[in-house]
């Protein structure tokens, strides 16, 4: 596939039609109450919940609580259409060049094709090389957790510290915390991303040196705050009187895509494990840089993971758009931020296990979609990434929730729950986890109701709001807006194949608003500036002036008087 045609987007018809029917005013009262009075007059009619709902892949997808009818709904499939998404899903997943601005594939989807698969990329069968990498991390993996990776002592290893940050860190972390029920060793994993060292020297005070494993994760193997973490590592190990050479051999593991990097800090070659330039960090939880994950459930847990990730890419690849769980999630998501003007997003896991999603979830779509330019260089006339957060659900409620309820602005929402617990009958108090869990999906289903109909959730089904008379004599303190439009995703149960799947889907819903976006969701040139900053900054934070001399500006009047009030406090106490 050559590179994507510029896109006019407003000479689309299926653009103009939607700027026309975004003006309506949207009600999720009135569109419910439609949907009553349409199934009481036609029983042949779907209702609402069965129209606007994708069933597969072990999960239930119910967009019903959007501001969509059945027009937005065939527009929105139109306009796929006419951004040629279905070829941009097979540019995608066959391996052709869609990062334009770096010349480079885009192949997360390949790290979890079975190994009977092919992918040929430039020669080279790219399915193979990934396999040979998983097949090193699995030697490592079983190593570890059948106690023959020993330390300079001699002692088995009980403690593995990951060092990474963004793609390297979020994923890993992320998934180790959904799956610590599937976890059946006693070695436990840490992980450690913040550059200031407080994170890594409170962990260092309870850690044992003789049983400790550093995982150095970066792509680059240059990011600064991953590399002053594992220096920092490095010489806390040393002051044990151990040889460099036994503590570089035994207590550290590199995995990066710059393997002579690795080589230079002092990582052993049978401790490397490789990465690709055509792997974006935050798509790289596929790979060798989840080798925590796998220490912690087995790689064949973690292959389960893959084949998750991968069935949701068959999925992906075949489904009809009106049932392709990504395309609907992400036509939805164009939908609110490009056309309602719904510039925040929120993400609320019904499930403690899966606390970490909306932070990984923070960076795959805001640093993915974050862009103001198209793939041609033309900057945009229309909103694209929304401003997306979340938290678990029941937390959420007593922080945020009252913003989402009673606020002034409109925030679209995503809620995920499972629907059961493999784990919890396994348990020796069972039966009152039952309960809670029984307990936290009613609170996600009456949230969702409650933000789409305000008041009226109180009702049995909702009316319209010419019908609303009993909010007006309602306290004002107290009246819910509602009309805060939201998604319920249902896992069937949480489990290592299901977490890969979910993942995927929301990977896929990135690529699918960038596809109609027409922008490039692979390349991160924002964080690039502020790191040369950095250095810059740095180099004056530590010479030897007290002062700065205000006639000679380094950079601007506040950052200079920044760094003059940090070194004169810290000369001060010294």
């Amino acid at each position: 596939m050559t590179q994507p045609q510029s896109i006019s987007h407003q000479t689309l018809l299926s653009w103009q039609k939607l700027e026309q029917l975004a003006k309506k005013d949207w009600s999720l009262v009135d569109l419910f109450a439609e949907g009553v009075d349409q199934t009481v007059a036609n029983k042949q009619i779907q209702s609402r919940a069965e129209r606007f709902c994708v069933q597969s892949q072990g999960i239930y997808f119910d967009y019903a609580k959007q501001c969509i009818d059945d027009e937005v709904h065939q527009v929105l499939l139109n306009l796929a259409e006419e951004c040629n998404l279905k070829d941009r899903i097979e540019a995608l997943l066959q391996g052709h060049k869609v990062n334009i601005s770096e010349d480079r594939s885009a192949l997360h989807t390949a790290l979890r094709l079975p190994k009977s698969a092919s992918l040929s990329v430039d020669g080279q069968d790219v399915v193979q090389a990934v396999h040979n990498s998983l097949d090193r991390a699995e030697q490592i993996v079983n190593r570890i957790r059948e106690k023959l990776w020993r330390g300079y002592s001699g002692k088995a290893i009980t403690d593995v510290i990951n060092i990474g940050v963004g793609g390297s860190d979020l994923g890993p972390l992320m998934a180790t915390t959904a799956l610590d029920s599937w976890a059946d060793t006693d070695i436990q994993v840490h992980f450690v991303s913040n550059m200031d060292g407080k994170q890594l020297g409170s962990l260092l005070d309870k850690l044992n040196p003789e049983t400790s494993l550093f995982i150095i994760s970066s792509k680059s193997f240059g990011t600064v705050d991953t590399l002053s973490n594992a220096q920092t590592a490095l010489t806390w190990l040393l002051k044990t009187g151990a040889s460099r050479q036994s503590i570089l051999r035994r207590h550290f593991i590199g995995i990066s895509a710059n393997l002579p990097k690795m080589s230079e800090w002092g990582i052993y070659p049978d401790n490397q494990l490789a990465l690709w330039q055509w792997v974006g960090g935050r798509f790289s939880m596929w790979s060798a840089i989840s080798l925590a994950v796998a220490i912690r459930i087995g790689m064949a847990g973690f292959r389960q993971m893959l084949a998750g990730a991968n069935a949701m890419d068959e999925h992906f690849a075949t489904a009809n758009f009106a049932q392709n769980l990504p395309v609907m999630l992400g036509l939805i998501g164009v939908w609110n931020s490009t056309f309602l003007n719904i510039h925040a997003h929120t993400v609320l896991p019904y499930d403690g296990r899966l606390r970490y999603f909306p932070s990984y979830l923070t960076q795959l779509e805001m640093e993915s979609n974050g862009k103001s330019v198209t793939l041609h260089g033309e900057q945009v006339t229309y909103s694209t990434s929304p401003v997306l957060w979340g938290e678990i659900g029941s937390n959420a409620q007593h922080a945020f929730y009252q913003l989402l309820h009673q606020g002034t602005q409109r925030v679209s929402c995503d809620f995920i729950a499972c629907v059961e617990d493999d784990k919890l009958m396994e348990l020796a108090k069972g039966d009152e986890l039952q309960y809670q869990h029984n307990l936290s999906l009613a609170n996600c289903l009456a949230q969702s109701r409650v933000l789409a109909f305000g008041n009226q959730a109180v009702a049995k089904k909702p009316t319209s709001k010419s019908e609303d008379q009993a909010v007006s004599d309602l306290d004002k303190f107290k009246r819910y807006r509602g009309n805060q439009p939201s998604t319920t995703i249902l896992l069937d149960s949480l489990s290592p194949r299901s977490l890969g799947t979910l993942i995927a889907l929301y990977e896929h819903k990135v690529y699918v608003m960038a596809s109609i976006w027409n922008i490039n969701p692979f390349d991160q040139w924002g964080v690039e500036m502020g790191k040369k900053m950095a250095d810059s900054v740095y180099s004056e934070l530590v010479n030897n002036k007290i002062s700065i001399n205000q006639s000679c500006q380094l950079f601007d009047v506040s950052t200079d008087a920044l760094l003059a009030h940090i070194k004169q406090i810290t000369a001060i106490r010294k």
